[in-house]
């Protein structure tokens, strides 16, 4: 195709070539030149060489008339409007060929169309060509006139028409020179507007306010062709910069990009069609609209689908991205960039509207990810405060300071990722997620300073338990007058010395004073719990505490060595001291005494359970006892109470019937022992021996063979004896000993005789030696076992079994 490009814009009956536009709009490319661009049309009789004109003065290509057929035979060559660039024009320039009027073909009464045609070309063109014979003017019938009154008629329907330039083409001029020609012609015009009805708003409107009306003649065609082209050249030259100021084109209000030029052509040829009133500035309007449009659209499809934008997006998905506002506003910019580039010359309003609308669009489709982003940065910072407030807790430095440098630093850091993330277009409000982050960090600090008091309230609680449950539970083990002044004491230096360690700990920790103190008070309660527990579980366990102690007390002597019971002893007293210090411990954990408080718990108690014992019968000892059964003490608070007075009355009982089997057993050693160590007769079986033994004492001496056999049977039972143990077997009782001397004689008898053999097969001549020594050996023997056994049959009868079970 040449670079004129004809193509048929409306055809014959009236049908819009809109892909026939589109194409020629693609081929001269059209929508490159923006606002930078004219549009031409021509107009007249039919046959009048308006295509000739247009392809001499623009280089198109428009069907002509056949010049052989002659010039009177007139034909209709042009159907319906045509388009095509001129060639070798700058700007580009557009011109439209319109179908002749006053045509035979559609008859006189067909004027629809003629109408429809002038009003497009007054809608759309800068500059109106008007083609019409020299010999027509000042001619009353000429062919030009309802021409113009079409033209002025439909300039009408216009609601706010701009000024087009009217260029009155006179074709084949005579020897009548321009100067005489023009004002006829400008008076006939004038006649012609006047006579057109107007609206009443326009009724006394110059022609001058709708149009620039300029005057042209040329020469004729077939009959001065050299001096045609050459007038024809000369007015090509004023079509060059004609949309510049000062140029032909006259009123550019109208106008519209070249990238809109097919859609508004159509769209006033609709409006046009459907005989309605067009309002061009409406019009621009609407054309800007449809079209700025379509361009957002096409740039927010285009924005959805760029590379850049999706990469930048799945790098969001999977963690924060470094210059993340900076990536997406260039990204924005360009997209808006290349909007702007497009709808510049569309109408202002219409056009930052489109684009607030585009750019409202696209934020709306990255705001996600751009809170995604501030997500990223805000677990981020979160958990670099963790760890960082977390590492100077561990470096020693104060919690308050570790907590606000710490926090000062990281909402620092999120500022700055903020400012980073934050896109060039959007004004958005990051305050609430810095918010949500404060939130979180104030939350983990008061978690953290949560869990440190606790930990701190918990080594201290343990400080205090080992050093006063141990040394409290002692002190109740061997209670006497100075255990609850001990007692007091331990607790106020303990207890002060956790406090001031508590105290000092918490001084890195910003806390009101209330609460500080509120602390303090509370580790001094648990400290004087602890000695109250600790009082309440050895009150539980006072009866195996009596026992113990008297025990203690009623076995070893002052040096703390077991007692023998050799029948010197005074086991009452013993008895009674043993009880009286048990009943003193049961007096000194009968109550808590913390808060150096005077009582007479030990003084009810001895006067009802000791003294009690040998006075039963007074009438003061009965109201002692009586004063035993309540259960609350004189002058002490029932909190204070760790065994009542009726409690303390049975517990007494029971430890008297469950120490009462002791004493019984130490009496029993004590006539066990008397028994064991008294060998001898009586004075008197003395005597009686004396006196009627004396025959037989007297038959010895006059013998002392019997002496010597008496000698031998005294060695013999002395031998059985120790070697029987007779002393030790007899100290269980008689009926024992009988039958485990039973068992235990035959086969000592049997050593005896197998020793004696064995010394009789000595050596004869040692005979009287070994007799002699043997003798002497088995006298030292026999007096150390019988000793000996003296001594280990008379321990056991002195050793007392105690019992000390509960």
């Amino acid at each position: 195709m040449d670079a004129a490009c004809s193509t048929q814009l409306i055809d014959g009956d009236g049908v819009f070539n809109v892909s026939g536009v589109d194409h020629f709009i693609k081929e001269v490319k059209l929508e490159e030149c923006g606002l930078s661009y004219a549009v031409v049309s021509i107009m007249g009789p039919q046959s009048s060489g308006k295509s000739t004109l247009l392809n001499h003065l623009f280089g198109t290509n428009f069907r002509e008339m056949d010049a052989f057929r002659g010039r009177h035979v007139l034909i209709l060559t042009t159907k319906g409007i045509w388009i095509a660039r001129c060639a070798g024009i700058e700007p580009c320039t557009v011109v439209m060929d319109l179908e002749g009027t006053d045509g035979r073909e559609r008859g006189e009464d067909d004027t629809a169309f003629e109408k429809q045609s002038a009003l497009f070309a007054l809608a759309v063109s800068d500059i109106v060509l008007i083609n019409m014979w020299c010999h027509d003017i000042g001619r009353e019938q000429a062919a030009n006139k309802p021409l113009l009154k079409t033209v002025f008629q439909v300039m009408m329907r216009l609601f706010s028409p701009r000024k087009t330039t009217l260029m009155f083409v006179i074709r084949d001029k005579t020897r009548t020179p321009l100067e005489n020609l023009e004002p006829v012609l400008r008076e006939d015009i004038q006649k012609i507007w006047d006579s057109v009805p107007k609206p009443q708003a326009h009724k006394e409107t110059p022609l001058s306010d709708f149009f620039n009306v300029e005057v042209v003649a040329l020469s004729s065609y077939e009959e001065k062709e050299e001096q045609f082209k050459e007038q024809v050249y000369n007015l090509r030259q004023r079509f060059f910069q004609s949309v510049a100021p000062g140029g032909l084109a006259g009123d550019r209000r109208g106008v519209v990009p070249a990238n809109a030029f097919a859609f508004s052509a159509e769209q006033m040829w609709q409006v046009i069609k459907d005989n309605k009133d067009l309002d061009l500035p409406a019009h621009k309007v609407m054309v800007a609209t449809v079209r700025c449009e379509e361009i957002a659209n096409e740039k927010f499809s285009g924005f959805i689908a760029n590379e850049n934008w999706r990469e930048l997006e799945e790098a969001v998905q999977s963690g924060p991205v470094s210059g993340f506002g900076k990536k997406l506003s260039s990204i924005l910019q360009s997209c808006l960039s290349e909007y702007d580039t497009e709808a510049t010359y569309f109408e202002e309003g219409v056009r930052s509207s489109k684009r607030q609308q585009l750019q409202e669009k696209l934020l709306q489709l990255v705001q996600p990810t751009f809170q995604d982003v501030l997500g990223h940065l805000r677990s981020g910072t979160l958990e670099n405060f963790k760890n960082a407030f977390e590492k100077s807790l561990e470096a020693g430095e104060g919690f308050s300071s570790s907590a606000d440098s710490c926090a000062q630093s990281c909402m620092s850091k999120f500022d700055k990722g903020c400012e980073e993330a934050v896109i060039a277009q959007a004004n958005w409000d990051t305050s609430k997620t810095r918010e949500k982050l404060h939130r979180d960090i104030e939350a983990h600090i008061s978690s953290v300073r949560t869990a440190k008091l606790s930990e701190l309230t918990t080594l201290y609680e343990s400080k205090l338990n080992v050093a006063l449950s141990g040394p409290v539970e002692a002190l109740l083990d061997g209670a006497n007058d100075e255990t609850w002044p001990a007692i007091r004491k331990l607790l106020r230096r303990e207890g002060e010395l956790a406090v001031y360690g508590l105290s000092n700990a918490l001084s890195g920790f910003d806390m009101d004073e209330e609460t500080r103190n509120k602390m303090l008070n509370d580790l001094e309660n648990y400290a004087r719990g602890i000695v109250e527990t600790k009082a309440k579980e050895e009150a539980g366990r006072a009866l195996m505490r009596m026992k113990d102690r008297f025990a203690t007390i009623f076995s070893h002597d002052s040096d703390s060595m077991p007692r023998v019971w050799t029948g010197k002893e005074d086991i009452r007293a013993i008895t009674k001291m043993a009880r009286s210090a048990s009943l003193k411990l049961l007096s000194v954990m009968a109550v808590i005494r913390l808060d150096d408080e005077l009582d007479n718990i030990e003084k009810t108690l001895t006067l009802a359970l000791v003294n009690a014992t040998s006075n039963n019968a007074t009438s003061k000892s009965i109201s002692t006892i009586d004063s035993l059964a309540s259960s609350t003490w004189e002058q002490v608070a029932p909190e204070k109470t760790l065994i009542t007075p009726v409690q303390c009355k049975s517990l007494w009982r029971q430890f008297k019937n469950e120490t009462e089997y002791t004493v019984t057993q130490a009496i029993s050693a004590q006539e066990a022992n008397r028994r064991n160590n008294n060998w001898l007769p009586p004075p008197w079986a003395i005597l009686a021996l004396v006196v009627l033994g004396f025959n037989e004492f007297m038959t010895l001496l006059r013998n002392p063979l019997w002496l010597g056999v008496l000698f031998v049977g005294y060695l013999v039972c002395k031998a059985l004896w120790v070697q029987l143990n007779i002393s030790g077997e007899f100290r269980n009782g008689a009926l024992p000993g009988l039958l485990s001397l039973s068992t235990k004689f035959l086969p000592t008898v049997m050593n005896l005789l197998r020793k004696l053999a064995e010394e009789g097969q000595a050596p004869s001549t040692n005979t009287n030696q070994t007799s002699t020594n043997s003798t002497a050996h088995s006298e030292v023997t026999t007096n150390g076992e019988s000793s000996s056994s003296s001594s280990s049959g008379s321990s056991p009868a002195r050793s007392v079994p105690i019992d000390t079970s509960a």
